[in-house]
Formats: C-alpha cells, sequence, structure tokens
C-alpha cells in the first residue's frame, strides 16, 4: 500500500466497492439499520468538502465535531481531511468548558454537533466566543435558535457551490501530502491541562499498514462502532475497517450495547476492559443463583474450553481427540451460549485504554471470545502492541506491532519509536520537548519486556503513590483486581505521603439492592445501604478476599463507600472514564482524612 491520506484512500475504495454498503446506521423513526453505499459516502464526502470550501475553509484550518457516533461523525471527518483540513473531535460527553477550552486553543469556526445538549452547549459558548462562526446540528431532531450561525447538516450540505468550488476541491484533492496535519485529538488531562496531540496523515495511514500484517480481516467481515469516536482506538479501527472494506455499524447509545450486539452480531470490535469486567461480575452472580447441576456443568465446560484454547491452541500445540471431543460437547451445551452474548459471530475484540486483569483475558478465551489486548496512546496513533493470534501472555500487553520500535528507559519508562508517533503537542513546544529523548516518545508508562518480547504494563508512572514509610504503591493494579467485583462500580485508592492506603468506593446500585432484597436488608435510600453494618461488614470481607494476592503495605486498610457515582460532568474523571485523582482527593478530603484518624 501506497502512502497517501486518508481522503485519498477512502475514494479509492468508493472506486473499488461502489454499490456495496459501507456504513449503517439506525433510523430513529422506524428503529431499522439503514446501510449507505461506497458510492453514497463517496458523494457525501465530496459535498461536505466542497460545502466547507464554500464556507472558506483554508488548508490546516481546524474543525470540530462536539458528537456521539454517528454516520455523519466520520462523514464530517473524512470531508475535512480530504480538503488538507484538520479534524478536531470533542468528546460528547465533554462539559461546555472542556469543549470551549479545544474551540479556544485551537481556534474553531465551524462545529459540527450531534445531540441537543451539545448544540445547547455550542450557542452557549457562540456567544462569547470570538472563533465559532457556523454550528452544523448533524441530526434534523435538534431544535435550533432562530440565528444566521445555527444550520443542519442537510442544509449545510445541500448549499450550491459553483465551478470555482469544484476546481478548488481538486486542487485540494492533487496538493495533499502525506505530511498534511490530519486531526488534533486533545488528551484527557488526568494530570493538567488537556494537550492537543498532532497526528499527521503519515500517522493514519502506517497504522493502517501495519494493522495490515498484524490481523486477519476481509471485506465480508462486520463490525460494531461502540467506543466514542472522538477517541483515537475507535477512530483509527474504523478507518482501518473501511481501508479493508468492512461494514461498520454505528451505535449512537452505548445503553443499547446488549440489544444491538444481538441485531448486528459483529465479527470485530474495539471494546474496553470494563465491558468484559461488567459481563464476567454478571456471569459470576448468576452462577450463585444457578443450581448445583448448572454450576458443576458450566465449570467443567469452562475448564474444557480452557484446556483447548488457552493449553493447546494458544501454544499451538496439537489438541488431543479425546479433548476435541470433550470440546464439541462442552460448546453446545454451554460455550456457545456465552458467545452468544457477543452476537455469535466474534472473531476478535482489540481492547485497550486501561489495565485489564489476566485472569478474566483467560476466562473470555476459555469459550471462544478472542480478546486481543493491545497497549497505546493518542500519541502513538493507538495501536503500539498487540497479541498475536497464537503464543501470547495473558498477563502482557502483547509485541510491538510491525514498524514500531518499543524500549524500557529510566524509571522503567516504556519509550516507543515508529511511524504512528505524533509530531508533538498543539502550541506547547516545551511539553513536545519534554516527551521526547533521542528520538524516543515518552509515555509516561511503567513496564518491562518479558524474554519473549512480551510488553507488560505495570503502572502510570505519575499514578504511583509513595506511603509515608517510603513504599511505592501501584493503584491501577489494585483499581483493576476491585471493579472486577459485581458489587463495586468504580473506586480510587488513596496513599499518597500517608501511612498506609485507603480508598473510596461506589459501589454498584443496582446489584447492592438485589443483595439487599435478597438477604432482608430493609431500606429506604442508597445512604441508608452504605451506612448499614452488615452492608460495611460484607464490602470488608469482599476487600480482603480481593487483596490476598497483595503485598501486607499495598492492601486497602479502610475505606469509604459513597452514595453517588464519579463523573464526567464533576470533573472527577475523563470522557474516557479515567479517574482524575487529584481532583477526588480534593473534592473528598473530609472523607480522607476521617480514613487516617486513629
Amino acid at each position: 500500500m501506497s502512502l497517501n491520506q486518508i481522503g485519498l484512500e477512502i475514494r479509492e475504495k468508493v472506486a473499488k466497492y461502489q454499490q456495496k454498503n459501507a456504513i449503517y446506521y439506525k433510523d430513529s423513526a422506524t428503529n431499522n439499520w439503514k446501510g449507505i453505499s461506497w458510492n453514497k459516502l463517496g458523494e457525501q464526502t465530496k459535498n461536505v468538502s466542497k460545502s466547507l470550501l464554500n464556507f472558506g475553509i483554508k488548508e490546516q484550518q481546524n474543525i470540530a465535531i462536539f458528537a456521539q457516533n454517528m454516520a455523519e461523525w466520520i462523514i464530517a471527518d473524512i470531508a475535512i481531511m480530504s480538503i488538507r483540513a484538520v479534524t478536531v473531535p470533542i468528546y460528547a460527553t465533554s462539559s461546555k468548558n472542556e469543549a470551549e477550552y479545544i474551540i479556544n486553543d485551537s481556534e474553531i469556526s465551524i462545529l459540527f454537533v450531534g445531540e441537543q445538549e451539545n448544540y445547547d452547549k455550542a450557542i452557549e459558548i457562540l456567544k462569547t466566543n470570538s472563533y465559532l462562526k457556523l454550528i452544523v446540528a448533524l441530526s434534523k431532531d435538534i431544535k435550533l435558535n432562530n440565528n444566521e450561525k445555527s444550520i443542519y447538516f442537510h442544509d449545510f450540505v445541500n448549499v450550491k457551490t459553483n465551478e470555482t468550488i469544484k476546481t478548488e476541491l481538486q486542487k485540494r484533492y492533487s496538493e495533499a501530502k502525506s505530511n498534511d496535519l490530519a486531526s488534533i485529538i486533545y488528551t484527557s488531562g488526568t494530570t493538567g491541562e488537556p494537550k492537543g496531540v498532532m497526528l499527521d496523515h503519515t500517522n493514519f495511514m502506517e497504522s493502517l499498514r501495519a494493522h495490515d500484517f498484524e490481523l486477519s480481516v476481509s471485506e465480508n467481515d462486520v463490525s460494531l462502532s461502540l467506543l466514542p469516536l472522538s477517541h483515537i482506538f475507535e477512530r483509527s479501527w474504523v478507518f482501518f475497517c473501511l481501508h479493508r472494506g468492512m461494514e461498520v455499524y454505528f451505535n449512537k447509545d452505548p445503553k443499547q450495547l446488549a440489544e444491538v450486539l444481538k441485531e448486528v452480531k459483529p465479527m470485530v470490535m474495539c471494546t474496553v476492559p470494563r465491558i468484559f469486567e461488567k459481563i464476567y461480575a454478571a456471569i459470576q452472580d448468576k452462577k450463585k443463583e444457578a443450581s448445583p447441576m448448572k454450576v458443576k456443568l458450566m465449570n467443567w465446560a469452562l475448564n474444557t474450553g480452557n484446556a483447548y484454547h488457552n493449553n493447546f491452541k494458544r501454544k499451538e500445540l496439537p489438541v488431543p481427540k479425546f479433548l476435541q471431543l470433550k470440546y464439541k460437547i462442552a460448546d453446545t451445551l454451554v460455550l456457545s451460549k456465552l458467545r452468544d452474548v457477543f452476537g455469535g459471530r466474534i472473531k476478535f475484540m482489540p481492547c485497550g485504554g486501561a489495565p485489564i486483569a489476566p485472569e478474566i483475558v483467560a476466562y473470555f478465551h476459555s469459550f471462544g471470545i478472542n480478546i486481543k489486548c493491545g497497549y497505546g496512546l493518542t500519541e502513538t496513533t493507538a495501536t503500539a502492541t498487540l497479541f498475536g493470534y497464537t503464543q501470547f501472555e495473558f498477563h502482557s500487553a502483547g509485541k510491538v506491532i510491525e514498524g514500531t520500535k518499543i524500549k524500557i528507559g529510566e524509571n522503567n519508562e516504556v519509550l516507543v519509536k515508529g511511524p504512528g508517533v505524533m509530531r508533538g503537542y498543539y502550541k506547547k513546544p516545551k511539553e513536545t520537548n519534554e516527551v521526547f529523548k533521542n528520538g524516543w516518545f515518552c509515555t509516561g508508562d511503567a513496564g518491562k519486556i518479558d524474554e519473549k518480547g512480551n510488553l507488560i504494563i505495570t503502572d502510570r508512572i505519575k499514578d504511583l503513590i509513595k506511603t509515608s514509610g517510603g513504599k511505592y504503591i501501584a493503584p491501577q493494579k489494585l483499581e483493576t483486581t476491585l471493579i472486577n467485583d459485581a458489587l463495586i462500580e468504580q473506586i480510587a485508592v488513596i496513599g499518597e505521603k500517608r501511612k498506609y492506603v485507603t480508598a473510596l468506593a461506589v459501589p454498584s446500585f443496582e446489584n447492592l439492592k438485589k443483595y439487599a432484597v435478597k438477604n432482608k436488608i430493609d431500606f429506604t435510600s442508597v445512604e441508608d445501604l452504605i451506612n448499614h453494618n452488615q452492608i460495611k461488614s460484607m464490602f470488608e470481607k469482599r476487600f480482603e478476599d480481593l487483596q490476598k494476592e497483595f503485598s501486607k503495605f499495598e492492601k486497602i486498610k479502610k475505606f469509604t463507600l459513597l452514595p453517588k457515582e464519579f463523573s464526567i460532568e464533576t470533573g472527577e474523571i475523563t470522557a474516557t472514564l479515567k479517574i482524575k485523582r487529584k481532583i477526588i482527593q480534593k473534592k473528598y478530603k473530609a472523607l480522607i482524612d476521617k480514613m487516617y484518624k486513629d
């Protein structure tokens, strides 16, 4: 594959696939899935590009998209990059202040919005913003204010253009370079002010080339777009799917995931650990309610699947005939039904964005769900390492992908070099210089490389907690272990410069209420539940059991149950659901201090 631009790549696929459906969306009126052919995708993309030129968008000018996943999102994205402009994604869940920061920093003149909430925030920003000139509503369901600076996507696209615009479009196509800036993606800002990661077309195209080498897919495969397109992981995956001619279904509402999986029956889809953690916890809960005979059958089937997939197939060893027979029976009775939770056709599921417990990865592999764990950052255009199809280690993040290099630097920091590494941080030369050493990008993650070449991430260096006794604690390791429990929804580990480790825990309120009813615990509110002595004792026992494998100094000694989830709106977690530890520590200082009083 020759290096080119995303826009040219898409135009080539339009010419190749023509009437084949490229993407699907769910029609809100009929609740049915509707396909958009490659020809239609190409036509719509071209029309949006013309409209942007008609508005006066220059080469390398920044344009933002503030929306949930939808077909119009990716159409606008491709159209922007096709005319050598720059796409700036904003998470649909971002607050008004977060969106305004990005609009000001990247000097956005046109903003595409997807939902009423996004539009309303944009209108508020428009009132005092010197950069924003036009808001384009991607959905016809949005109610527009009566002003000349708002327009529906349909009307924006259908603005008549002249020959001058058509000539300019062809000129942009012909002058496009692979080193043109393609996108500025703002990091979540867990440790400070968000930074705009600058990715050019070479970054994206080399990512496609590397994944061609690493993954076995075909144009007959179907992908479900579930994670936010604002995140590099999902967006680069959608580009890869389109590059390979796969059909992509855009799921707009994450709450409808269970239903959508049954409808779409995807073969591949990007995921994050929390999806598997929740399903794992739900399965464990159902096992507790099942009859002893059913539990025995399920355990036998999973043990058989574990031997088949993890002990033989993963290691490329010949499967004994007796095990093959046992596996067929186990698969018919139990394992295939577990796979049906994901639609029943999954070939593999790339997973990243946060740590995931190796026992959970092994568990899903045992019934044929191929979780492909990997490691990467926005700054590396997502994937830097990835599980192979065989010979991978469950406790690792896989091996370095084709064309990329990794090594371990000072303080066990993971360093990356390769064509996927960003150009730098937008308008931040100082911060850019700080993360590059001799051509290597310093990730800020601590890790090691084992004798087989697998990367093992131990923690975020900036997240490491040092107790007053001088012991270092990796909070993410603790948090990942604890949220595998069905009754724990969120947890923030505390301990910096303290004499022992504590935690703020948010229960899964739905499961906690079920537990209370089952155990005949009276309550009228969530506060009643978390303050009930029997509930506290139950959580103490769970914490003790879950931390058995940790050293004494690492273990959480005390915890406080919270009556409300950490949220994006309150600034306690990022748009990618990562904990903002400093903000949480400041907000809950009184509760935290109470846990350290003798």
